[in-house]
């Protein structure tokens, strides 16, 4: 890049969020490090600094409108947006709480609503930028005990698609990611391998690959994509 742009990656601290941060830090983005935890914030720019590349460690607490609002205006202009940050449950319908069930949709779809919603106006203002959301195969696919989590992700990828409509006319491109099973340390190992093993690569990818794939849709060289789904599930979901 000619000039330095800023990559503002939620959920940073670990996981794909991690990988993604790293990785357009190596592109040359200046990457903004959103958590909760700030020593692990603290290790993830340290590791981006000790590579050369430029980064600051911003907390927020996703589930608090008000917070949301407050990362956006920390963090000033940003060019490439990435809403990572969520969580999963799986599990029986009826066994779901009605508090599990707010804070699921806090969490993956009224947290990326809300940032998007303070930052994308600025991105298309500029004329330039990028939103990537995390979706998951399982926004694509049924999955046994997955109805809300699925849900989530599904309401995402329709996001994705209305602010396509509503940006990209404007420069804005707005993607997502839907990976497969993936390593992040954040679920039981055994558990993603035997789902990996149903994807057609069978195996489960390392949380670098997806991000080599949200660097990739970051770049100029993704310039043509806008409004649609990218799978990195090991072809899961093709057949």
């Amino acid at each position: 890049m000619s000039e330095t742009q800023t990559a503002l990656v939620t959920g940073a601290t670990s996981g794909i969020g991690r990988a993604a941060a790293l990785k357009l830090a190596r592109d040359g983005f200046k990457v903004l490090v959103h958590g909760r935890d700030a020593e692990r914030g603290a290790a993830v720019v340290k590791e981006i600094e000790s590579a050369g590349g430029s980064a600051e460690f911003l907390a927020a607490d996703l589930a608090d409108v008000g917070d949301v609002r407050q990362l956006a205006a920390t963090a000033g202009d940003i060019d490439v947006l990435v809403n990572n940050a969520g969580f999963s449950w799986f599990g029986p319908t009826a066994d779901l709480e009605p508090d599990t069930y707010d804070a699921l949709f806090d969490a993956n779809v009224r947290s990326a609503y809300y940032l998007t919603a303070a930052i994308a106006p600025a991105m298309a203002e500029r004329g330039d930028g990028v939103v990537i959301n995390l979706g998951s195969m399982a926004g694509q696919v049924g999955l046994p005990g997955g109805a809300a989590y699925s849900a989530t992700k599904a309401a995402l990828t329709s996001l994705t698609r209305s602010w396509a409509a509503e940006y990209s006319p404007r420069g804005v491109r707005v993607i997502t990611v839907a990976p497969g099973p993936v390593y992040t340390g954040g679920s039981s190992r055994e558990n993603l391998t035997a789902l990996g093993k149903t994807t057609l690569l069978a195996r489960t990818a390392e949380a670098e690959e997806i991000g080599d794939v949200i660097a990739f849709l970051a770049s100029p060289a993704a310039g043509y994509i806008t409004g649609v789904v990218i799978p990195v599930d090991g072809g899961r979901t093709a057949v």
